[in-house]
């Protein structure tokens, strides 16, 4: 009863400084007085700031319900509609809708909206196997919101003018301009609650596992399916009218059990109330933070809600002893020098059709100016990235025993393009040229993380696995946020957060050279240490491996040589994941050739995702990351479904 009193009394609060928050000023006490009768108040609140609170408290209350559904179904406590890519397939499509679209989305908006959540969550569930373990599903879902992603922000650059009033929506904001969004999404989510709180028995009962709920009578797919559409429907319903609001359904869930909340049927109650407050106080501290100015909701849930999932994320790798799994890979490698010569050639005729053709005319002569001076420079960086950025993926992959790490996974590439941002937000008048700085403090920030949270447990694979996925979480939201800041920049800041290689000159050739250089031989040296590590950490150290010094120098070496690949063409991902993959099924489990063979399929990759972003849609771009990530998801995501 506290709890319930304590969370009324909160959201009652919240409420009235809601409500008095806005340019037109008035206090708590004229609002009492004046809002009851006709006038400029009772306009004001009627009209624009008691829809706002209104839809906030629904809002809040759904994810929340949502995210506790999901944590029983998934078994896993970093499940929530944001975290397995629920929130980006729906805003992947809307986005979608309105470029090709508009007017399907202009009549049913909650239907756009429905497809992508649907198609997010059937994806999860079909790769994440039927075990539904923790790390896998986190993982997968993390794979997934990067390609929506991705895709969606590479569609947002292409079509600016078309996706121009997304950008605070993408964010999560709980403007409301009159009671429309009200209308529409109150009934649904109350109608859903309902469904929710009639499903709490079944749900505590599944909490048990399938196998106790089907020997006692439950009919345990059916409870499955409802409990999945009813998640899948209120997180549609909120991103249909506030956008995609992240960390409320992942947060909620968890204090109300801290609190010693138990049973579902209370949890779900619980979850509402409380996901409302945060969501109403989230809202209220972004106005207070900057009067007058609107703050997206998104941006205050992601500065809570980021340490928070670093917590759950550190929490559930304790809880989690087993974090090794088999890598993949042939026992039969080819022989090194037929792979390299195979490869080799297939680099030789995509560099010669990459510096030969423009998307509509060939050309042999590559000394011509325009060539020489912009083709051939952008041709040599996209390959010499493509090296390092599988170099690094080689690296991640061999210290933490896992084949789906890599530097996206870890959080080093959204914490660097959030980084990038936000010294674009603070300096405004900062050249674009500056903003490899800011993703180089960002990856390091994010490094530092791994390392002063990890050092005590050894750098269990599991724990930093968790802790990256946290990381990536908390970055990706961040610079959501900072786009919408960044303003008038946000046309060159998109191009870079997209990865692209666009206007890369001889000074990017040099310096990426030169990155290669440093970073090459620690890479080599870690090979033989990497070798001696996939026996297992107990075989390792009785073989005279210092297991921690070789998992910090890995880690601090493979997120160095990524980090120079985002400061140079932006955030690329899926290069690291999807390269070592393929290498690992031609040459097997040893690392040299493993980084030899990954580079220069690194290379070849994204020459040629950046030869068709050029020559698909010429003259415009297709950025090179969102090529990247049409080739390599689908292999990537038929791998995740073969593994074990």
């Amino acid at each position: 009863m506290f709890v319930w009193i304590s969370g009324l009394f909160l959201l009652v609060v919240l409420s009235f400084i809601h409500l008095t928050q806005g340019q037109a000023d008035y206090t708590v006490s004229q609002l009492v007085k004046e809002v009851w009768v006709e006038g400029r108040i009772q306009d004001i609140v009627l009209s624009l700031r008691l829809p706002r609170l209104v839809i906030g408290i629904l809002a809040g209350g759904a994810l929340a319900v949502a995210g506790a559904v999901l944590q029983t179904l998934t078994n896993n406590p970093l499940a929530s509609a944001s975290t397995l890519g629920i929130n980006a397939g729906a805003y992947f499509f809307v986005v979608v809708s309105m470029i090709f679209f508009p007017s399907v989305l202009g009549n049913f908006p909650f239907l756009v909206a429905l497809a992508g959540a649907v198609l997010s969550s059937v994806l999860v569930v079909t790769l994440a196997g039927k075990q539904m373990e923790p790390v896998r599903v986190a993982l997968t879902g993390m794979i997934i919101s990067l390609l929506f992603a991705s895709m969606t922000g590479s569609l947002q650059l292409l079509f600016e003018n078309q996706t121009n009033g997304l950008f605070l929506w993408g964010s999560g904001t709980l403007v409301q301009l009159n009671w429309n969004g009200v209308s529409f999404a109150g009934p649904m989510i109350v109608v859903l609650f309902l469904m929710t709180l009639a499903l709490a028995k079944p749900m505590d009962i599944l909490s048990l596992g399938e196998d106790v709920a089907s020997s006692l009578g439950q009919n345990v797919p059916v409870v499955k399916l409802l409990a999945w559409a009813a998640a899948i429907l209120l997180a549609a319903t909120t991103v249909s009218v506030v956008g995609p609001i992240g960390f409320i359904g992942l947060m909620a869930p968890h204090i109300v059990r801290m609190l010693g909340i138990r049973g579902h049927l209370h949890i779900f109650l619980q979850s509402f109330l409380w996901g409302s407050v945060m969501l109403i106080g989230a809202d209220v501290l972004g106005r207070l933070i900057q009067p007058g100015q609107e703050v997206p909701v998104g941006a205050m849930t992601a500065l809570v809600g980021g340490p928070w999932l670093l917590y759950l994320a550190w929490k559930t790798a304790k809880t989690h002893t087993k974090g090794d799994r088999q890598m993949g890979g042939t026992l039969k490698p080819v022989k090194l020098p037929i792979v390299i010569v195979i490869i080799a050639a297939l680099i030789v005729a995509v560099l010669t059709m990459a510096l030969s053709f423009n998307g509509s005319v060939w050309s042999m002569d590559w000394m011509k100016p325009v060539i020489w001076n912009f083709r051939v420079p952008r041709v040599l960086t996209a390959f010499i990235v493509g090296v390092m950025l599988a170099l690094a993926g080689v690296l991640l992959q061999g210290v933490l025993r896992n084949p789906l790490a890599d530097a996206s996974v870890l959080g080093v590439t959204s914490m660097g393009g959030a980084g990038a941002m936000l010294l674009l937000v603070v300096f405004p008048a900062i050249p674009v040229q500056y903003m490899p700085l800011g993703a180089v403090v960002g990856a390091s920030i994010a490094l530092v993380i791994i390392l002063t949270t990890s050092w005590k447990n050894n750098f269990q694979p599991m724990l930093v696995a968790l802790m990256g996925i946290a990381i990536s979480a908390f970055g990706s939201a961040a610079t959501q946020v900072f786009v919408v800041k960044a303003k008038l920049a946000v046309a060159a800041a998109l191009v870079w957060l997209s990865g692209s290689t666009y206007g890369k000159g001889w000074d990017d050739v040099q310096l990426a050279l030169v990155m290669v250089a440093l970073l090459l031989g620690p890479a080599i040296y870690l090979t033989r240490s990497l070798d001696t590590l996939t026996f297992g950490d107990d075989v390792a150290a009785g073989l005279g491996l210092s297991v921690k010094s070789t998992r910090v120098w890995a880690l601090v070496v493979g997120v160095a040589i990524s980090t120079a690949g985002v400061a140079i063409v932006g955030t690329i991902g899926f290069v690291g994941l999807v390269a070592p993959h393929i290498a690992r099924r031609l040459v097997g489990f040893r690392h040299l050739p493993l980084l030899v063979v990954s580079g220069l399929l690194g290379g070849l990759l994204l020459v040629t995702a950046d030869f068709v972003g050029r020559i698909l849609i010429a003259p415009k771009d297709i950025p090179s990351g969102l090529v990247v990530a049409l080739i390599g998801t689908p292999y990537l995501l038929y791998l995740l479904r073969k593994m074990k």
